[in-house]
């Protein structure tokens, strides 16, 4: 695979739905002692300021304060009791909002996603917010990393065109339900959520 480039700040939209879109076709990267794991962003959700299903919404906590530093710091939470989720924040410092990463498709490190994750299918390794977490090792060691910094954890540029981008209703959340700040790649297999919501 060729080198990928590291994507600087003054790149990233400062604005949740623009950088929710902007991050599909990108590459994240998590650089470990043992090797590379990598993959494109093929979906993501935007959570906006004063937005009823963002963390941010009540204000800063110890647990959500990354989401209020300025755009590109990784913010991860646990949840459900089993697992780990990994988001950007998305808007200036001091202002609440972040973008879920909920699926890549794999492209370095694969044998290490399988064994992690358990399962020899290779679409099924990180599809879905909890898988790409898992696949990738996220941790809350890397919660308020700068990930357009020179950390192990960062954002890269496309290591190939990105196709068409399609937008829907979040998926699993049922405040502010309604609005389209759900973004994929279009017929890309590794895209998360029911077949109707990724065509």
């Amino acid at each position: 695979m060729k080198r990928i480039r590291r994507i600087r700040r003054s790149e990233l939209p400062e604005d949740t739905v623009e950088l929710a879109r902007f991050l599909i076709g990108k590459t994240l990267v998590h650089d470990l002692p043992r090797g590379r794991l990598s993959g494109r962003i093929v979906e993501t959700e935007g959570y906006l300021p004063g937005d009823a299903a963002c963390h941010a919404f009540n204000g800063p906590t110890p647990r959500n304060r990354a989401l209020f530093l300025e755009h590109g710091h990784a913010y991860v939470y646990f949840v459900y009791g089993a697992h780990y989720m990994l988001n950007v924040s998305s808007e200036p410092r001091g202002i609440g909002a972040g973008i879920l990463l909920r699926a890549i498709e794999p492209l370095e490190g694969i044998d290490a996603m399988k064994r992690r994750r358990g399962t020899s299918r290779i679409e099924d390794l990180a599809r879905g917010p909890g898988r790409l977490a898992e696949a990738l090792r996220i941790t809350p060691s890397l919660d308020g990393l700068d990930i357009c910094g020179d950390g192990p954890l960062w954002l890269g540029a496309p290591v190939r065109p990105t196709g068409p981008i399609g937008a829907s209703v979040r998926i699993g959340i049922t405040k502010d339900a309604h609005r389209l700040l759900r973004f994929y790649e279009r017929g890309n297999p590794f895209v998360s959520g029911p077949k109707r919501l990724r065509m």
